[in-house]
């Protein structure tokens, strides 16, 4: 069922408008004098005419020019170009690329500097790294209880057999203390008389 159909209208071309409003003929036989009105003042003006068929606006309709004297319309003109002196920028490119090329060659020669000097360290380290080594081997052989004695003997030591111990919190003494008893051995100081 078609909008025609259901509003009973037969006529052609006329709608049901959608919100109560008018339908196309009521507008055009209203708005005709008004258009031809608002038309002869727009022209005065110089203002461009749009004639409408329904709600939709149509392309321009052209004007008639009248013959008369018409004055020149006025433009603004663009300013005049700019001319720039060419040698300095060129003088600043040139700057900037010799000094980043120079910049880049003064880093690239610091960072090798650097490399030599750190794989000089790291032998160096390397080697007191085999001297640590070594020195640990020796205070591990000299703590040993059978060479702690063998210096001891040579050094004109000589055990005791019942030791006094000092208890450290209090500073008590425990046991009798009393100097030791025994033959210096023949390496001591004292046994090859000295």
């Amino acid at each position: 069922m078609n909008v025609e159909k259901r509003d009973g209208r037969g006529a052609v071309g006329q709608r049901a408008p959608r919100s109560g409003g008018r339908t196309t003929a009521q507008r055009t036989t209203r708005d005709t004098t008004a258009v031809t009105d608002r038309r002869e003042g727009t022209r005065a003006r110089g203002a461009r005419e749009f004639p409408t068929q329904g709600s939709a606006a149509l392309r321009p309709a052209e004007r008639t020019r009248t013959t008369g004297a018409t004055t020149p319309r006025l433009r603004v003109a663009p300013p005049p170009p700019i001319r720039v002196p060419r040698a300095p920028f060129v003088g600043l490119i040139l700057v900037l690329v010799v000094g980043g090329v120079l910049g880049i060659l003064a880093i690239n020669t610091k960072i090798n500097e650097n490399a030599f000097r750190l794989e000089k360290l790291q032998q160096q380290q390397a080697k007191l790294d085999v001297d640590e080594q070594q020195l640990n081997k020796e205070i591990a052989e000299q703590k040993d209880p059978g060479n702690l004695t063998a210096n001891a003997r040579r050094l004109g030591l000589v055990e005791s057999e019942d030791p006094a111990y000092i208890r450290l919190p209090d500073g008590k003494t425990i046991g009798v203390p009393h100097p030791a008893e025994g033959a210096p051995s023949v390496t001591g100081p004292q046994g090859n008389g000295g």
